[in-house]
């Protein structure tokens, strides 16, 4: 209670008990101890100043409506024993847990308390609360305390509160798993004050520093990175930048493609300064274990903590890739759409473009599967182009595509592994690095079984170039390869090393020996010591060697020794010890069918026509008396397994359950002592059953060695198929490329064909309108002869003296030559004023200039023409023939004009048929 407060109350206290004469009714003894609360009136009795002084008991309240209490000591009060419970329970089923987890929003309110030293309580409650409860607590409860932690613990002034809200975050994540947790504090990445958004960094940068990339997926903190240090607070900043380098402890260099090209210059110079301190720091490990985990630790068995420790550790220790981190993205609409036809073209700067945006377009951390067969080949076509730039680009765009699909590549590896190695005889240093990069992302998305074939095919190839590096590629191979090869692989690698060695070239030679150092280190000394077999010291010398310095991924790991069988237990029956055995009763046949000895299955099919010696005629078990007469076995003395005897009718044998544990669950020693009970007319017993195993051993690995044949059998038939089958794809891409370019051939004659039928049909068309103009011409000049004859007739009666025929075609044809010619100048002024071109050699008539052009041209064809020239043929053709007709004699004229215009007329109709004569004769072949 505040002092201003307590003396008010004080001096109204005493000025009522001044006045009251009876004291009023007790008020409930809660206001009276707390009086600071404003809902209640105060109490007016004096009694009530005594009463508040005592302390009131709220125990009595349940535990979670103390968690709800409007009194803030109240609900510390409750926080703190509720702390207390959850650590001395015994187990997670403790009752203390059940309301917390029926009622999870009891959480919520807790941690989001307004008084800060409740608050600080409710947060150690809820540590205590998801350490001793288990992983139910945590996967009911993250959903309503994480965000609220978020918001308003992290960002405390308290440091007890930031503290215990990030273990209690870290506590969320030990229990079940990171996603949801992650999920649930990204968004106080964009909180609206500058404070939240740090300490939910700082938060973030805490559960990657305990638990590591491995188990907390950063993909989408680093998506939010780039906001982060584009933030005007420095605070923010410099936390992004503590967790940044977090990240690059774990991660290394595959994270930049993530967001580093989103970031300021001078802010990745910033962060390449923080990357330098810590390059030369080892590997993270786990600080922080999940519940999991701890679990699977507990639960190993006797020394197998520290094995699982250490397995944990090389797991850490395996560097992600930029490939796990990226989105797969679907590169189809990037690539070029005419990337097949810019590869078939002749000349080199169309192909070198070609795969130049097609690298463009693969250069990309993750790609998502699609069909890449088309590209393949096309690829692959390019390890045989001529231009060293070509095949350079081709490479690397096989390996960005290899990188980008990884496991999804190995379907396309048969198409480009063998131009790839084909080509490896290139001795440029730049060729061969791509190509070698190009063949090793291949092997990255394949193995060394798929890839193990071409390669000791191309070991024995005769060119040193190709024998070389395929070499390389092996060596690489082996101490990338996280599979150890199997015996068989091993023989053929170790076999064509063994080749090397004995080659003229000293880089070969030193291949060789590397090869054998590399399998030696993968499978052990001891192991490789058969294969070193008829190599001389100096070999051996050099094999070892490239042994110590080998690096490689992939090692062989000894198998743990068989585990003994129990003895089965003894039963004291009748006074003896017997061993007993169960065997299923359900398993057993008929009585009347003989039985044959039960076998692991695990014989081949050979064994199943295999001939039992002397156990052909077993009946079925039956169940055996125990403690009669009869002297037991020594078999049975000895304390092993009962097993059927093959000339003992009574009892009938038990089934062989020896053999379902091996060979070593039976003893195979001989009989010591005969049985004393057997027949006189039954042979002793002898070692049949240890010759029936020898026999069945013997038939397993000659059944072994058959299905080993019939599997190289199959290899090689394997091998040769695909090759065929390359060789048929390369002739049908061949043949399609043949087809498509006949195609294109046929389409371009189709058109010139169209065109010349065209062009032939527009030269019909203009014969037989000159035909027809020919024959309108012969019709008017027979007329004209006519019309001249009769003027000739009609001018003697006249009594004018007719001048001579010479004189009269002389005026006339000058004239007419200047009538022609104006008519010609006239003609050629228009033609110029609509644009048109005209043939020097065909100025006298327009039919000339048109039937004169080659039929096959393009603008002087007979079609175009036919299109310009008709209209103003017709005119003239109609001029010519209406001037003669506007020129005939009239009744009321001269007689010397009469004549002189006959005569005239006459002209021009012989200077018209003289160029009709000359049109003929040009356009006759």
């Amino acid at each position: 209670m505040k002092p201003s407060r307590l003396s008010r109350a004080f001096q109204k206290l005493i000025a009522r008990v001044a006045k009251l004469v009876k004291p009023s009714k007790k008020r409930p003894s809660g206001y009276e101890r707390f009086p600071l609360s404003t809902s209640k009136p105060y109490p007016s009795h004096p009694s009530a100043i005594i009463m508040a002084d005592q302390e009131e008991d709220f125990s009595s309240i349940p535990l979670p409506d103390r968690f709800t209490h409007k009194v803030w000591k109240v609900r510390k009060a409750a926080y703190e024993e509720a702390a207390k419970q959850f650590s001395v329970s015994p187990d997670e089923s403790d009752p203390c847990f059940r309301p917390f987890l029926n009622d999870s929003g009891l959480w919520k309110s807790a941690v989001t308390d307004s008084n800060v030293a409740a608050q600080q309580d409710a947060i150690i409650a809820l540590c205590a609360f998801l350490k001793f409860g288990g992983r139910e607590c945590g996967v009911r409860t993250r959903g309503h305390t994480v965000t609220p932690m978020v918001e308003k613990c992290l960002s405390s002034t308290r440091a007890a509160i930031k503290q215990n809200a990030i273990e209690a975050i870290l506590l969320y994540i030990e229990l079940d798993v990171s996603a949801p947790v992650i999920e649930e504090m990204l968004p106080g990445l964009s909180n609206k004050v500058p404070k939240n958004v740090a300490a939910t960094l700082h938060c973030l940068t805490q559960v990657f520093h305990n638990y590591g990339c491995k188990i907390v997926d950063p993909k989408p903190v680093l998506k939010a990175l780039p906001k982060a240090f584009g933030a005007a607070d420095k605070n923010i900043r410099a936390e992004a930048t503590t967790l940044t380098v977090e990240l690059y402890r774990w991660l290394r260099e595959a994270m930049k493609p993530m967001f580093w090209s989103e970031l300021k210059p001078t802010q990745q110079t910033d962060l390449e300064a923080q990357f330098e301190k810590i390059k030369s720091d080892p590997p993270p490990k786990q600080e922080r274990l999940l519940r999991s985990q701890q679990e699977a630790i507990a639960n190993a068995p006797a020394g197998g903590e520290d094995g699982g420790e250490e397995y944990d550790e090389e797991e850490d220790a395996v560097e992600v890739d930029s490939f796990d981190l990226a989105e797969p993205q679907d590169i189809s609409k990037k690539i070029p759409p005419n990337f097949s036809d810019m590869l078939a073209s002749s000349k080199w700067k169309d192909r070198k473009e070609a795969v130049d945006g097609l690298h463009q377009a693969l250069n990309v951390p993750r790609i998502k599967d699609s069909d890449f067969n088309e590209i393949s080949r096309g690829l692959a076509k390019c390890m045989k182009d001529a231009n060293v730039a070509v095949v350079t680009q081709a490479a690397l765009c096989i390996e960005a595509l290899a990188k980008g699909l990884r496991k999804g590549f190995a379907k396309y590896r048969a198409v480009v592994m063998q131009p790839i190695m084909d080509r490896l005889k290139e001795k440029k240093v730049t060729v061969a690095d791509a190509l070698g990069a190009a063949l090793d992302a291949v092997f990255g998305s394949t193995d060394l079984t798929e890839c193990l074939e071409d390669i000791t095919t191309y070991l024995g190839n005769k060119n040193p170039q190709v024998k070389e590096g395929t070499m390389k590629f092996l060596i690489r191979c082996l101490r990338t390869t996280r599979d150890v090869p199997s015996k068989q692989e091993i023989a053929i690698i170790c076999e064509s090393g063994k080749k090397l060695l004995s080659e003229s070239s000293p880089a070969l030679r030193d291949g060789g020996a590397e090869i054998l150092g590399t399998i030696m280190k993968i499978i052990g000394e001891r192991a490789m010591t058969p294969q070193l077999e008829g190599l001389d010291d100096i070999r051996k010398n050099k094999v070892k060697e490239f042994f110590e310095t080998a690096e490689v991924k992939a090692k062989e790991k000894p198998k743990p020794p068989p585990k003994a069988a129990a003895p089965p237990p003894k039963k004291v029956i009748g006074g003896r010890k017997v061993v007993g055995k169960k065997a299923p009763a359900a398993a057993a046949p008929p009585a009347e069918a003989p039985l044959a000895p039960q076998v692991t299955p695990r014989a081949g099919p050979a064994r199943l026509g295999m001939p039992k010696p002397g156990i052909g005629g077993l009946k079925a078990p039956q169940k055996r008396t125990i403690g009669g007469s009869g002297v037991a076995s020594p078999r049975r003395a000895a304390g092993a397994p009962v097993m059927p005897s093959d000339d003992d009718p009574a009892p009938p044998p038990q089934p062989r359950l020896g053999l379902s544990r091996g060979l070593a669950g039976r003893s195979l020693a001989k009989p010591a002592v005969a049985p004393a009970q057997l027949p006189p007319s039954s042979p002793p017993p002898s070692s049949g059953l240890t010759a029936v195993e020898r026999a069945e051993l013997e038939e397993l690995r000659a059944a072994n060695d058959r299905l080993t044949r019939q599997v190289d059998e199959m290899r090689q038939e394997r091998s040769k198929f695909m090759s065929e089958i390359q060789e048929l794809k390369n002739q049908n891409a061949g043949l399609i490329e043949d087809h498509t370019r006949d195609v294109l051939s046929i389409k371009a004659k189709e058109t010139q064909l169209v065109r010349a039928r065209s062009d032939a049909e527009a030269t019909e068309q203009v014969n037989d309108r000159l035909r027809r103009e020919l024959e309108r011409l012969k019709k008017a000049l027979s007329r004209a002869e006519g019309l001249g004859a009769s003027s000739g007739g009609m001018g003697s009666p006249g009594g004018f003296a007719s001048p001579s025929h010479d004189d009269v075609y002389r005026d006339h044809s000058s004239a007419s030559a200047n009538r022609h010619r104006m008519s010609i100048t006239s003609t050629m002024s228009e033609e110029k004023e609509n644009g048109e071109m005209m043939n020097p050699r065909s100025k006298l008539s327009p039919e000339l200039r048109y039937a004169g052009s080659n039929p096959s041209s393009g603008r002087g064809s007979p079609a175009r023409g036919f299109r310009s020239a008709p209209s103003r043929e017709d005119d003239y053709g109609s001029s010519n023939l209406q001037r003669p007709m506007s020129s005939l004699p009239q009744p009321a004229g001269n007689g010397v004009e009469s004549w002189r215009r006959a005569a005239e007329v006459t002209s021009q109709l012989k200077a018209r048929i003289e160029q009709m004569k000359a049109k003929q004769a040009y356009a006759r072949p």
